[in-house]
């Protein structure tokens, strides 16, 4: 059967930006429908993404503060590792958030159609799943198919033991020895996860540099907390694959020199991603893609066709539910008439490792970049009585501040929950602080988070927990 049908607001894709888009259409009177090609909402982030990466790094982070603790006294037995009951652990918090955003759909009374979905023109879209056929007419339509892993030409994908991040997110089994292939928060997430339940983990990059996006003195620190837990290898790339049936055998050139071939279980692909755009027919109806590949849109996620619009991967760096969250919002609003704008001041970036690592505006190397005249502030976490009793002394918080004017331009921060913690640094961007603003704002004593407060009181040379350099 081809069913035709209209709707006044079409929402290609059910990740974080583009349910987000459709619960707020349907929240302002729109008549919404959502089309998935998958049987469950919420997209990678949710299924083979964000949430399971995180209930499996928490399991990484209590055996590592379990062995931890062993200096102190308390005593745990070697951990047993029961693959069998982590997967029946993570699936049903995966199943227990999908089926509340499904509960929210129905509430809200948002038709869904499960297939795959291309324009045949600018005003109507094609479904095709294997029982039916479906034309949906729409007033307005909203791109939210996400991404998916970037392949590398070379490599033998067609090998079951070469993984991508959703197969390592399934754990189909433990290597004893594990290649990633890319030091980005994907890779270094699964090194974290997996040196964790037992694997002798090597990660490797081709570039020099570590974590760009965040400065050297960060990246550094990162790379000294890892060294007892896994192998991280720079300017290092694959010569060779050779596929035996007892191991995979790699050959590993590193720093321009031939290494000896290494055996390996399993090799993790991490090398960044790419958007789903390529099966929608956007060339059809001359939607417009920028140089790097994504659709380009305008600060209110508007497509060159202005009914149209796209959020989340789709739309480019950073790569980030929580900008796409923003990002489907802001178009359903636009759709209904509001006068809204995607502009946020700074978008907050996290590594979930252990540590882990924040950082959100401006870096050193940007700040540079921009011909500001910046200064630094940090606390050392060896200094903080609460990360002296909580055993994680190997922190730092770290802000930028605008010397014209002491406002806050950017913070980093590299310790136990520091993506908790860098979200007072981004609001007060947001909201145009200055050291005073910060350094009077009484922090609660003691806590990681007053190491924020702290680091502004030694800008203002005010600081008294330690050496007043700025006096």
């Amino acid at each position: 059967m081809n069913e035709k049908i209209h709707a006044q607001v079409v929402i290609i894709g059910s990740g974080p930006a583009g349910y987000s888009a459709a619960f707020r259409c349907a929240d302002l009177g729109l008549d919404t429908v959502l089309i998935e090609r998958y049987n469950k909402l919420g997209g990678v982030c949710l299924n083979v993404g964000c949430i399971p990466s995180k209930t499996l790094l928490h399991i990484a982070k209590v055996i590592k503060e379990a062995k931890e603790l062993y200096e102190s006294g308390v005593i745990f037995n070697t951990p047993v590792i029961d693959i069998k009951k982590i997967k029946i652990w993570k699936e049903k918090i995966i199943n227990k958030l999908t089926h509340g955003l499904s509960q929210m759909r129905d509430k809200r009374k948002i038709r869904i159609f499960q297939g795959d979905a291309i324009f045949n023109t600018d005003k109507s879209i094609y479904v095709n799943n294997k029982e039916d056929k479906l034309t949906i007419f729409f007033d307005y339509a909203v791109i939210a198919t996400g991404s998916k892993p970037t392949k590398i030409p070379s490599i033998p994908y067609n090998d079951t033991r070469i993984w991508d991040s959703s197969d390592a997110l399934s754990l189909k089994n433990i290597p004893n020895r594990f290649l990633i292939i890319g030091a980005g928060i994907i890779g270094l997430e699964m090194a974290t996860i997996y040196s964790a339940l037992g694997s002798n983990v090597d990660i490797i990059d081709r570039f020099n540099h570590f974590l760009p996006a965040v400065d050297e003195d960060i990246s550094n620190a990162y790379i000294k907390s890892i060294n007892k837990r896994f192998n991280l290898m720079l300017n290092t790339h694959i010569e060779k694959i050779k596929l035996e049936q007892s191991s995979l055998i790699v050959n590993i050139v590193r720093d321009g020199v031939d290494q000896k071939n290494i055996f390996y279980d399993n090799i993790l692909v991490a090398v960044g991603r790419t958007p789903n755009i390529d099966k929608l027919g956007l060339d059809k109806i001359g939607l417009k893609i920028n140089n790097f590949g994504f659709i380009e849109v305008n600060n209110q996620l508007q497509t060159n066709i202005p009914y149209i619009y796209a959020v989340g991967d789709v739309t480019g760096f950073p790569m980030l539910a929580h900008k796409g969250v923003h990002e489907g919002r802001i178009a359903a609003e636009v759709i209904s008439g509001q006068k809204h704008y995607f502009e946020p001041t700074v978008i907050p970036s996290i590594a979930y490792t252990e540590p882990e690592v924040a950082w959100v505006g401006l870096n050193e190397k940007q700040a540079k970049k921009e011909n500001i005249d910046y200064s630094v502030s940090t606390f050392p976490w060896n200094a903080s009585g609460r990360a002296m009793a909580s055993n994680c002394t190997m922190g730092l918080t770290k802000l930028l501040f605008n010397k014209r004017n002491n406002k806050i331009i950017g913070g980093s921060i590299i310790g136990t929950n520091a993506g908790e913690l860098i979200g007072e640094v981004g609001l007060a961007i947001e909201m145009g602080c200055d050291a005073e603003d910060i350094a009077l704002t009484i922090h609660a004593h003691p806590t990681l988070y007053e190491s924020i407060g702290l680091s502004a009181e030694i800008f203002q040379g005010t600081a008294t927990d330690v050496l007043n350099v700025n006096r």
